[in-house]
């Protein structure tokens, strides 16, 4: 059986605190990601992705262009050991509601997984299966 930890994405995309989510946003949609990893100095501090910018449109009044990146924020970041089943991340992202968690593996992020890789690892097992 696989492992979250094959599945994940090992790249982690970040940016600062600081950053305003336009620049979020701008750097989402030119690498084609849901998420990103947000830093505070050399530490994670929290995740950003594409449904925070879309609540922080709904709820903002105004140019919220230059709005920072820690003003709208998920935190804290919550993760998955990347030995840990598939299963067991789709039930988490389930219960939790959320698209994208951080892999860790002793305690470290190493990585992301997304509810789009999940998807394409069940729909590759259900194959199998068929």
């Amino acid at each position: 059986m696989a492992t979250v930890g094959q599945l994940m994405t090992s790249h982690l995309s970040t940016i600062s605190e600081e950053a305003t989510i336009k620049q979020a946003a701008v750097y989402m949609h030119n690498e084609r990601i849901g998420s990103l990893l947000v830093k505070k100095e050399e530490e994670f501090s929290g995740i950003i992705t594409e449904t925070d910018v879309v609540r922080a449109v709904a709820e903002e009044e105004g140019n919220i262009s230059g709005i920072s990146v820690a003003h709208v924020m998920s935190k804290p970041i919550l993760s998955v050991e990347k030995k840990l089943s598939p299963h067991y991340a789709r039930d988490l992202m389930a219960d939790k509601r959320i698209r994208h968690l951080a892999v860790t593996e002793e305690g470290k992020i190493v990585g992301i997984i997304s509810a789009r890789d999940l998807l394409a690892y069940f729909k590759t097992v259900s194959k199998e299966i068929a």
